[in-house]
């Protein structure tokens, strides 16, 4: 078993414009993210004929990883921003037990 530590979220915003500013804070979000050695993928996706939705990837080294990312400024921002243009947040925490990771990227 791997040490990775994982969180699969789904988020379903209020409407179009409140996808588009929830986008636009998730952008403001990743210049930080992009400079933490212990999150190995962070990416949004949306979900097929499902405009208003929104399903996030995140990846880290291990727990640890995950709880400093927690405490960073830029993601504490995110976290009391986001609300106001949400319905629904769903989040999976996942255990890593095996997979394909991109080189050099743990095991």
């Amino acid at each position: 078993m791997s040490s990775g530590y994982a969180l699969a979220v789904r988020f379903t915003t209020r409407d179009a414009e409140a996808a588009e500013k929830f986008d636009a804070l998730v952008a403001r979000t990743l210049e930080g993210i992009r400079e933490e050695p212990g999150t190995l993928v962070y990416v949004a996706h949306v979900p097929v004929d499902e405009p208003l939705v929104r399903v996030f990837y995140e990846l880290y080294a291990d727990y640890d990883a995950f709880q400093a990312h927690e405490s960073q400024p830029h993601t504490k921002r995110m976290l009391s921003e986001r609300e106001q243009y949400l319905t629904s947040t769903e989040v999976e925490f996942l255990n890593e037990t095996i997979g394909k990771r991109p080189a050099g990227e743990g095991t």
